[in-house]
């Protein structure tokens, strides 16, 4: 028996992915429907990579079809293709590097810098190549976070290596200055330095690159965020009511120069003791939920005060990388597939496709 195609695409469309939050018509991942004798086959190409989600989403689609399929054959041919994403108007995109995605908090110790790292590592996860940018110029923390010490290797002279741990290429700061050195710079200096750690780093074909801003919303931030091409922004706060009103900060910021918000993480949401299992909420409850509606954003996941993220971090031992099946670990690799599957809805980057128009005079 041959299905009509339009019964097999109304089927579908009654689905909605709980991470896209629309149909995959919507969301242009289906690419071509085509029915035969006792056989359906669907083609679908996702926007973000698929290496932990394709048996989810094809057993979704599989249990969505069911009812239609009357006995044909689904065969379900799935691919990812991640592709570059818009930034800034007037911001130069960097060579080797598909979306940008900045970290950002609007005051220091709510655990932004863990909170970038294991999401760069859950992302990898995903099957993404993953890059990871320390912009804090004044407390970089990234070499000790992934234990990437030493400096980097130059084959030019001119241009730096990233270094690679975990599978994760990364650039800092700490890695052409020793540990305990201060960075006694003005802003313009310490700006002057990101620019060259994000263009002069040959990063190598990745997928996305997590850049761990500098806490605060002052002159140096906003400064980064109008030179550093950016193709959306994490906001990180804990559910506490002093950090959230520097995190609001930190979203306007977004706003006014115009990078869209992907969502808030929210850190420390909850302290479940290892001796009795009883759970308190240290920082308050419902901050992260409360901060998103206002400003009409999503809440991306709430991640759990757990001392064993924070003796990874200290340690160049990072949970998701050490330890895979944590509870923390789901959540970090679940707020990285929220990150992707949003930024994939989002307006793609054409420039590369237009031609430089070069204007001669005539001798």
């Amino acid at each position: 028996m041959t299905l009509e195609k339009s019964q097999i695409e109304t089927a579908l469309r009654g689905y909605r992915d709980p991470y896209l939050g629309v149909s995959l018509f919507d969301a242009g991942m289906v690419k071509s429907i085509a029915t035969g004798v006792g056989t359906v086959e669907i083609e679908i190409e996702a926007g973000f990579p698929l290496l932990r989600y394709e048996a989810t989403l094809r057993q979704a689609i599989g249990e969505q079809l069911a009812p239609v399929l009357e006995g044909n054959t689904l065969n379900l041919v799935m691919s990812s293709k991640i592709v570059a994403h818009a930034v800034q108007k007037g911001v130069k995109t960097l060579p080797g590097v598909k979306n940008t995605i900045a970290v950002a908090s609007g005051k220091g110790g709510v655990g932004k810098s863990t909170t970038a790292v294991n999401l760069a590592l859950a992302l990898r996860d995903e099957g993404a190549t993953v890059g990871l940018l320390d912009a804090d110029i004044y407390g970089p923390s990234l070499p000790r976070m992934l234990g990437a010490f030493g400096r980097p290797d130059s084959r030019d002279g001119k241009s730096m290596e990233p270094k690679e741990t975990f599978g994760i290429q990364s650039i800092s700061i700490g890695h052409l200055i020793e540990e305990d050195t201060p960075m006694i710079w003005r802003g313009p200096m310490a700006t002057s330095a990101l620019e060259q750690l994000l263009r002069e780093t040959n990063w190598r074909e990745v997928d996305y690159l997590i850049i761990d801003l500098p806490p605060g919303t002052g002159d140096i931030q906003l400064t980064l965020c109008q030179k550093v091409p950016l193709s959306g922004a994490l906001i990180v706060t804990t559910p506490q009511d002093i950090a959230l009103l520097d995190a609001r900060k930190g979203l306007k910021m977004f706003e006014k120069v115009d990078v869209p918000v992907l969502g808030i993480i929210e850190n420390m949401s909850v302290h479940v003791c290892t001796q009795c299992g009883h759970a308190e909420h240290i920082f308050g409850a419902g901050g992260g939920a409360s901060m998103a509606s206002q400003y009409d954003v999503d809440l991306l996941g709430s991640l759990p005060l757990d001392i064993r993220i924070r003796e990874g971090a200290d340690v160049g031992q990072p949970t998701v990388a050490m330890d895979p099946e944590a509870l923390s670990t789901t959540a970090y690799r679940d707020i990285a597939r929220r990150v992707t599957t949003k930024l994939a809805l989002r307006a793609r980057d054409y420039s590369g496709r237009f031609p430089n128009i070069v204007i001669q005079k005539n001798t």
